[in-house]
C-alpha cells in the first residue's frame, strides 16, 4: 500500500514519528513535506497529498497541522477526497468504515504519539462497510457536482 504523508510546521514533529512508524510496518511512504518546523502554509501540503490520493497515485493519505482542522478543510476541497480529522482510534475506524475516508488528519499539537499510532492502526486496518454508507457517500458526490 502506498501512503502519501504531509504536514505543515505545526504537524512536522508528529509527521516524522508517524512516517517512521509506517515505514517500520512495511508501508511505502512518500513525504510531501514540509521538512522542518519553519512556518509554512498548510493548504499547500494538503493540496499536494490530496491530489496524489485523488489521482490514484497513492492509496491513502495522512495529513497533520497544529490542530488537524485547517489541513482537513483544505484537503476536502480536492474532488474525490474524504479527509477525516480524528482524535482517537474509534473515530479513525469509523471514518473508514462509515465514510470511506481516504485521508486521515491529526493535530500535531493536540494528538499524543501513542494516540496517533492508534489512529493510524485503526484507519489502515479498517474496511469500508458499504451498504447504507455508500448511499450517503454518493450523496456527498451529488453535492460536489451541483
Amino acid at each position: 500500500m502506498k501512503i502519501a504523508i504531509g504536514s505543515d510546521h505545526g504537524g512536522f514533529k508528529l509527521k516524522e514519528v508517524i512516517k517512521e512508524y509506517l515505514i517500520k510496518k512495511g508501508y511505502e511512504i512518500s513525504d510531501f513535506g514540509c521538512y522542518s518546523e519553519e512556518s509554512v502554509d498548510y493548504p499547500d501540503y494538503a493540496e499536494r497529498v490530496a491530489k496524489a490520493v485523488s489521482n490514484g497515485e497513492y492509496d491513502l493519505g495522512v495529513l497533520m497541522c497544529g490542530t488537524g482542522i485547517g489541513i482537513s478543510i483544505a484537503a476536502n476541497k480536492v474532488k474525490g477526497i474524504r479527509a477525516a480529522l480524528c482524535h482517537d482510534g474509534l473515530t479513525a475506524r469509523l471514518a473508514k468504515q462509515h465514510n470511506n475516508a481516504n485521508i486521515i488528519c491529526m493535530g500535531g499539537r493536540t494528538t499524543g504519539i501513542e494516540t496517533a499510532k492508534d489512529i493510524i492502526d485503526n484507519f489502515l486496518e479498517s474496511k469500508f462497510e458499504g451498504g447504507r454508507h455508500l448511499r450517503r457517500i454518493n450523496k456527498i458526490k451529488d453535492i460536489e457536482n451541483s
